[in-house]
């Protein structure tokens, strides 16, 4: 379970941030970082146990049928990137601590940061393929809120923007590859897909699911031609461009193609799209960093370089080049890093990122100078630097794969160099300068204390890279293989091998070009060049365009015209699978038609015509559909179906009376809105669509079933696994219990809204048209007739009653808590309408708020009760219990979920009812009539808005 630990805690550090930033600015930054250090703990618990080339593995079963687990594992390419997220983000955590200003929000910046961590590491761990696409979709989000983190700074939302748009559809374009992979392999386990090379790569699927997943994973990590939306995402604050660039987010892409590289390489298809799509964007990447004046830009598309860098060594496909992969993802994360914090204390205290405005700065900022130019040195290939190492076995790899291969990577590293020392140079060297936006100096401890760790690691791995990395590197590359490693050696000293001679062509070349830097850059500046962000904005103003179009023409906000299209593709998709498809005859002879049976058909058919006659008198619409509600509930009964007719029948008089109050604000009538042509052509598309329903009923009716229905298991388990012989019943209180109690949540916040509707059209803007508001239709002269009265008063306990039995005989017989509730929201309608609002309200003592909530809790308090005997959630329990002199009779908890049910449904319609029944009394104060819910012996005078607002 440490896994899951590991994974969970960043998300727990999330929670944290918004509450510290109370206690200050240092308790906030150090309770988020001890979430990371002890998540960071745990992981460093279990890398003895990986280095010895052991795989942790923790699996939780949480949706088998659909093949999602909480499954997570740990091996060698894990840890190191888990190490890499978890060690960098402690380290950004402290430095954000001192780089952000006091105007800026740290506690949600801390919680941005803590998402985006664990979503990270959660791609990193997961060993299910679905569990990893939902790691990875967040990070798209996460980042899109850190990037856009400065909201008042165009380009930082703009720069978010983009980055979702490009990580996120690269992310749909992922799911398909992956789901595809899983189809293959037959499992979602990613431990599983790993062992399935020969059948992933014989499939005929293999390209297009590797064209997909390639696609997510370039986006991912800004590889050509979407490497534009990395550096415009430098618009973030320092800190998360550090993070992102050295362990996260483009890395995600990265480990990925690792990840999958047993199953996925080998192939031409992969060699040449992958190790090409690299080697462009590591040329691509450093020539244009050259030419970049902004320290973050320069570093930004530096980032892209290498990591064309690193896609290019996975791309050839061998064993000796997936080494050098692991190891320069290791290298670049450390200089990388340091290099993007030295740029962030230079901003910081010069208030500027613009070379062309810096210089002479190792004489203010020694310390600082220090740090960036050990990580720049090491970024750029020199000796005795970890950057070293891996950009002479790069170039080893390079030579062997080709000669034009060696070529472009010689000429990617010299570019390498001439930025490397670009930045340095312009940034530290020279002259010390009078004109600084600020008053350069180093600043304090915690400010440089994070880049010179990472410096430090930088010269150390680069002088004892087996000591440092070693084993690091050895189960890393194990994970990456999946089979015997290669030879390899990690030192400085590799004798005299064309790598050498490129590595010297590459320094001397660069250096060279920084020389000429000055003319170059205007050149640069002056000719004319493709610029990837406005193709970007010219794409998306063109796609925003169409969809508006297309949005504008296809939703007029017309109901008819959406049913219309929905009904004319289901009538055409039907069509052609009918067509298409092989038919035979029934099997089932049909059964005889009764008189009884006839009747109720012609009177639904003849209701449905009448709605569709007369839909525009509402009230005698509203009528008629009463009867197609009545005479459905006789043919439940007809079929042997209580249950379901009595839920129709109250159902159908709550609504239809609830319906009622809110007609009457309303119009009687709706105005004419359709042609003939119109009325003709939704008359042929509802004619059909209803034909090919009835005919696909048919079809099914008079088949025998090609799958064996859960009827027959629910018949078989109602008693011993619900204590039930209702099944119905039982299947809602237990076998679909979460389904009952995701709609009597529904049911309230129905309710609550309608009331909230009632509160905003009383106080609010409206309210001065309900109070001019006068009735369309001469009322009654006798609104609460003496029969009714007595009547209503006599049934109310009686109905209760019957209510109460309803609600107890439920679990064996028809009945139970939803029909109970209706029968006693009727019998409490009843009153309402017999004696008015006024009265009814009262003697009513409890509130309708509290007893929604109160059905709510307690039919969640079942579920957990559930949950604590170690059962599912809403599993039912029950027993036979004798309390003398009474038989044995029986208790389930199933009555206290029903409970609840009866509640909520209660508190629903009765808070429904009282909302529209305050609109009327609200309107009615305003006429010379009596309002239709007060009694009018009781009639309050009429007053004022001002005085109500009091009230």
């Amino acid at each position: 379970m440490s896994l899951v630990l590991i994974a969970a805690l960043p998300f727990l550090g999330a929670l944290i941030p918004g509450l510290m930033i109370r206690a200050g600015r240092n308790a906030c930054a150090m309770m988020t970082g001890s979430f990371t250090a002890l998540a960071l703990i745990l992981l460093l618990i279990e890398a003895p146990a990986v280095l010895r080339g052991e795989v942790i593995r923790t699996r939780i079963s949480w949706m088998p049928g659909l093949g999602l687990d909480a499954n997570f594992f740990l091996d060698g390419l894990g840890l190191l990137f888990a190490g890499m997220i978890l060690g960098i983000g402690l380290l950004v955590i402290l430095y954000a601590r001192f780089y952000l200003s006091k105007s800026d929000p740290m506690g949600q910046f801390y919680t941005y940061l803590m998402l985006f961590q664990g979503a990270m590491v959660g791609i990193v761990l997961s060993d299910n393929i679905l569990l990893l696409l939902i790691f990875w979709e967040l990070t798209s989000l996460s980042s899109f809120l850190l990037i856009g983190y400065w909201k008042h700074l165009p380009e930082g939302r703009q720069g978010a923007r983009m980055a979702l748009a490009v990580t996120g559809g690269g992310g749909l374009a992922l799911i398909g590859g992956m789901l595809l992979l899983g189809g293959i392999a037959g499992s979602y386990d990613m431990t599983v897909i790993l062992q399935s090379r020969d059948v992933i790569q014989a499939s005929d699927w293999y390209l297009p699911a590797l064209l997909l997943i390639l696609l997510g994973c370039f986006t991912k990590s800004a590889q050509f031609p979407f490497h534009f939306w990395l550096p415009h995402a430098m618009a973030a604050p320092t800190p998360v461009s550090a993070y992102l660039h050295s362990a996260t987010m483009v890395k995600a892409g990265l480990f990925l193609m690792a990840r999958l590289w047993p199953v996925l390489s080998g192939t031409d298809a992969w060699f040449y799209i992958v190790a090409t799509t690299g080697l462009v964007t590591m040329v691509l990447g450093a020539v244009i960093a050259l030419f970049k004046d902004d320290l973050k830009a320069l570093l930004a598309f530096s980032t892209v370089s290498h990591l064309g860098l690193i896609t290019m060594l996975l791309g050839f496909g061998t064993r000796e080049a997936a080494v050098v992969a692991v190891f320069h993802i290791i290298n670049h994360a450390t200089f990388k890093a340091a290099l993007f914090m030295s740029a962030g204390i230079v901003d910081h205290e010069a208030h500027t990122r613009d070379i062309k405005r810096l210089g002479g700065l190792r004489h203010l900022m020694p310390v600082t100078f220090t740090i960036a130019t050990i990580a720049g040195l090491s970024m750029a290939g020199i000796p005795f630097l970890n950057g070293f190492l891996s950009k002479e076995m790069m170039l080893e790899e390079a030579a062997h794969t080709g000669i034009l291969v060696g070529a472009l990577a010689t000429l990617g590293a010299l570019f390498s160099v001439a930025y490397s020392f670009r930045f340095i140079a312009h940034t530290f060297l020279g002259p010390k300068r009078h004109d600084y936006p600020g008053h350069p100096h180093d600043p304090g401890f915690g400010l440089w204390a994070a880049p010179a760790f990472l410096a430090v690691l930088v010269v150390a791995i680069g002088i004892f890279p087996a000591a440092m990395v070693g084993p690091l590197v050895a189960a890393t590359s194990g994970a990456v293989i999946q089979g015997e490693l290669p030879y390899y050696s990690l030192r400085i000293w590799h004798g005299v091998t064309p790598a050498l001679f490129m590595s010297i062509i590459a320094v001397a070349g660069g250096w060279l070009l920084l020389r000429r830097h000055a003319p170059l850059d205007a050149r640069w500046l002056a000719a004319r060049r493709p610029e990837a962000k406005a193709i970007f904005d010219r794409g998306m103003d063109g796609a925003v365009g169409m969809s508006r179009r297309l949005t504008d023409a296809l939703h007029d906000g017309a109901l008819s015209r959406y049913l219309m299209i929905f009904s004319a593709a289901a009538v055409v998709i039907g069509t052609v699978s009918f067509l298409g498809g092989t038919h035979g005859a029934g099997t089932h002879q049909m059964l005889p038609v009764t008189p009884m049976a006839l009747i109720g058909l012609l009177l639904v058919v003849t209701a449905s015509l009448g709605v569709v006659l007369f839909h525009r008198n509402r009230l005698l619409s509203l009528v008629i559909i009463s009867v197609n509600g009545l005479v459905i509930s006789l043919g439940f009964v007809y079929l042997s179906a209580p249950d379901l007719a009595l839920t129709q029948l109250t159902v159908e008089v709550v609504t239809i009376i609830l319906l009622l109050l809110a007609l009457n604000f309303l119009p009687k009538e709706t105005p004419r809105e359709s042609s003939s042509a119109r009325k003709w052509r939704d008359g042929i598309v509802a004619g059909l669509g209803g034909l090919g329903v009835a005919a696909l009923a048919y079809a099914i009716m008079a088949r025998d079933l090609a799958f064996d229905s859960i009827s027959q298991f629910h018949l078989d388990q109602s008693y011993p696994g619900g204590g039930g012989t209702n099944v119905v019943n039982v299947i809602l209180v237990d076998f679909r219990g979460y389904d009952t109690f995701g709609e009597i949540v529904v049911l309230g916040i129905a309710a609550l809204a309608i009331f909230a509707l009632t509160e905003a059209l009383l106080h609010g803007p409206a309210s001065k048209r309900l109070l001019s508001w006068v009735p369309d239709q001469k009322r009654a002269g006798d609104r609460h007739p003496l029969m009714l009265v007595v009547a209503t008063r006599v049934m109310m306990p009686m109905a209760v009653m019957v209510g109460v039995y309803i609600f107890l005989r439920g679990h064996n017989e028809p009945g139970g808590g939803f029909i109970a509730g209706l029968v006693v929201s009727i019998a409490l309608l009843m009153q309402y309408m017999a004696s008015g609002f006024a009265w009814a309200q009262e003697r009513q003592r409890a509130d309708y708020h509290a007893i929604i909530a109160s059905g709510v809790l307690i039919a969640a308090a079942t579920g957990v009760g559930a949950w604590l005997a170690g059962r599912p959630f809403l599993t039912s329990a029950f027993g036979y219990f004798r309390i003398p002199p009474m038989d044995y009779f029986e208790l389930a908890t199933a009555m206290a979920f029903d409970v609840g049910v009866f509640l909520a449904v209660v508190g629903s319609v009765m808070l429904a009812l009282a909302s529209l029944s305050r609109l009327a009394r609200r309107a009615g104060e305003t006429v010379n009539e009596t309002p239709m819910d007060i009694d009018p012996s009781r009639a309050p005078a009429p007053v004022s808005p001002e005085t109500e607002e009091a009230r």
